[in-house]
């Protein structure tokens, strides 16, 4: 930053605009970003908008999962086998990974409600071509298509924290994460009803319907000004890395919630393998009926926001892990109990949908004018963390039981709070006052 006023861009010719000119440097890329930014959170978003954004990620994160409960129906109705259909939808993740990198950052480069718009549009197109799906190679590359653009929930949180006050970036944040969560927990559930209903093609058709609406409504209630990001989308990519060098605290952020992340879809993805399986064998609807456990961490993203605002994330993401511990170590002895399971995965969820909350309120802190590309750096290091927590819960349940996988989850919840102990308050990165970038 130069030590001249720095002004907004020229809004017209004449005198007086040139006598601004003389005065500011409009020349300067951090100056504009940094201005642009202010004018948009002086307010802070609406609340209509804000109970916007939650409810359109909820229902862009949803469409990932709507077909999962229905593998059995779509490889009847494809001729084909379970584990061709499971192996098509796999790559719904890979195209979520790659839109985490390519697609969050738009955001900061582009008007947010143009953005959403097209990529809404774009998600409610693909899931309308794989309604019409006749094979496996087809369905698995509109799979990749739909997971990328399902990404639409990160642009949200982008957006909300780039447009929230700096004292309710967290109470913001936690309002769009629920959305997130909300997505997340009920697309397997809304997805199996539907198609129970109307069928795996019918059930598509309908959240088909829903991205279309939702593209019209970015148009109307995101806002329409671009953000004065530099360099094109090939730099900013390149970018990605050197961010983890530079900033410690986007280091600190995405291991911790890679390890928590882990540790939540090991449990998870375990649980659904051990339930299958003598002496349960459920169906998969009353396995999904589990996920309703989850409902509590909605309310708690709320309250995480609240209580980092107040007394800052490092506190909410101890409590939230130490929450998330007990309850998996509790889960381990209570499987055969319906009541004391659903406790434990609703305490279990809650703790770490909070630290999620309070840990992605640091990353969108690092440069609050352009917080999208370090929230897509962040993202997607968690999702590799929850990755591979998926790929080990079932085999190690089926290798070791349900204990084992409680256990590994509850280790990568002690690595996360060692992480986040080490890490003390004074050691947090300072800000700089008039970009808010932080430094190392």
């Amino acid at each position: 930053m130069t030590e001249k006023e720095h002004c907004p861009r020229p809004l017209r010719d004449g005198p007086a605009q040139a006598a601004r000119d003389r005065r500011c440097d409009v020349t300067d890329p951090d100056a504009q970003v940094a201005l642009s930014a202010a004018r948009e959170r002086r307010g802070g978003p609406a609340g209509a908008a804000v109970i916007f954004m939650s409810a359109a990620a909820a229902l862009g994160t949803s469409t990932i999962y709507v077909l999962q409960p229905s593998v059995a129906q779509v490889a009847g109705s494809l001729g084909s086998r379970i584990a061709e259909v499971g192996l098509a939808l796999a790559l719904g993740p890979i195209g979520y990974m790659i839109g985490l990198a390519v697609l969050v950052p738009l955001v900061d480069r582009y008007p947010p409600n143009q953005v959403m718009a097209v990529q809404f549009a774009v998600l409610g197109t693909a899931l309308g071509f794989s309604a019409l799906v006749r094979g496996i190679p087809s369905l698995g590359a509109l799979a990749a298509v739909t997971g990328a653009f399902s990404v639409v929930g990160a642009g949200m949180s982008s957006i909300a924290g780039r447009l929230a006050q700096p004292h309710r970036r967290a109470t913001t944040l936690g309002i769009v994460t629920s959305g997130i969560s909300a997505g997340i927990l009920s697309g397997r559930i809304v997805g199996g009803l539907l198609t129970d209903h109307f069928g795996w093609r019918g059930m598509l058709w309908m959240f088909a319907a829903g991205c279309a609406v939702c593209a019209l409504c970015c148009l109307l209630v995101l806002p329409n000004a671009r953000n004065a990001a530099t360099g094109g989308l090939f730099n900013s990519l390149r970018s990605l890395p050197g961010l983890f060098v530079r900033y410690r605290v986007l280091r600190l952020a995405a291991l911790r919630g890679a390890l928590w992340f882990f540790g939540f879809c090991t449990v998870w993805a375990g649980l659904a393998a051990a339930l299958s399986q003598p002496p349960f064998t459920y169906s998969p609807e009353r396995i999904g009926v589990y996920g309703l456990a989850g409902l509590s961490g909605i309310a708690a993203t709320q309250i995480a926001g609240r209580s980092t605002d107040r007394i800052g994330a490092r506190k909410v993401i101890l409590v939230g892990l130490l929450l998330a511990s007990t309850a998996a170590l509790a889960s381990s002895f209570t499987l055969h109990s319906v009541i004391a399971t659903l406790a434990c995965l609703a305490l279990f969820d809650a703790g770490l949908f909070a630290a999620q909350v309070a840990n992605q309120s640091t990353v969108l802190a690092i440069d609050p004018t352009a917080p999208a590309r370090y929230n897509s750096g962040y993202m997607v290091v968690y999702f590799i963390g929850g990755s591979l927590g998926t790929a080990l819960g079932p085999t190690v349940v089926t290798r070791f039981g349900w204990s084992a996988a409680t256990l590994a989850a509850t280790a990568a919840f002690l690595a996360a709070t060692a992480l986040t102990l080490a890490n003390r308050p004074d050691q947090t990165p300072s800000a700089n006052p008039v970009t808010g970038h932080q430094r190392v």
